[in-house]
């Protein structure tokens, strides 16, 4: 029987070998840069944190965020708006969802300030969530196919996309933009959102 000497004077040497024998642990991955997502994913990013707000809610609109740091890729963007609206409540919220922080664009998703909701802003009414089915990468696709003079004279122009329900159409359509705002543009093609048919071309 080993003695209690013995035992004391190997201990030292059982620590340091089971300190060798451990594995030496792994540097820490360099983050991988931010990535473009389509809208689809960012909708349900949010939704998850806007049906905490209201369980009723409506939604009014949605578009994509100029984001600077992060090049879009084909229907994908680094940041999207929503906003929703609460019948129950009479109150309407935006919220976006970025992959980056830049400026006052929060990475994640972020809540914004409450106004009045009355019914129909215009022409734009409020669409239940089901009624989203075809992605803005979907979209983009449709509208690309249609575009080939466009894209020929303006290859440069940015392409943008805003999502609604307006008298115009009596669907939900994606209208993905040649310019910066419907406002700034000259050309725009709609998308059934529903779908993903072409529905048609503004000029």
């Amino acid at each position: 029987m080993l003695s209690r000497r013995a035992i004391f004077g190997c201990a030292p040497l059982v620590l340091f070998l089971s300190a060798c024998s451990e594995a030496p642990k792994k540097a820490k991955e360099p983050e991988k840069p931010a990535e473009p997502v389509g809208a689809q994913y960012a909708f349900h990013q949010m939704f998850l944190t806007a049906r905490t707000w209201a369980p009723d809610l409506l939604v009014m609109s949605m578009r994509d965020v100029p984001v600077s740091s992060v090049k879009p890729e084909g229907g994908k963007r680094a940041a999207w708006e929503v906003t929703v609206v609460s019948p129950s409540k009479g109150r309407a919220r935006t919220y976006m969802y970025s992959v980056v922080e830049e400026g006052n664009i929060h990475k994640g998703v972020f809540g914004g300030s409450e106004e009045d909701y009355r019914g129909p802003r215009g022409q734009v009414v409020a669409w239940p969530v089901q009624a989203f089915k075809v992605d803005s990468t979907k979209a983009y696709d449709v509208a690309i196919e249609k575009s080939a003079e466009i894209l020929k004279k303006n290859p440069d122009l940015p392409i943008t996309f805003l999502l609604e329900q307006s008298s115009r159409h009596p669907f939900l359509t994606w209208r993905v933009i040649w310019g910066t705002s419907v406002a700034a543009s000259g050309y725009s093609v709609f998308v059934n959102a529903a779908t993903g048919e072409f529905v048609e071309k503004m000029r």
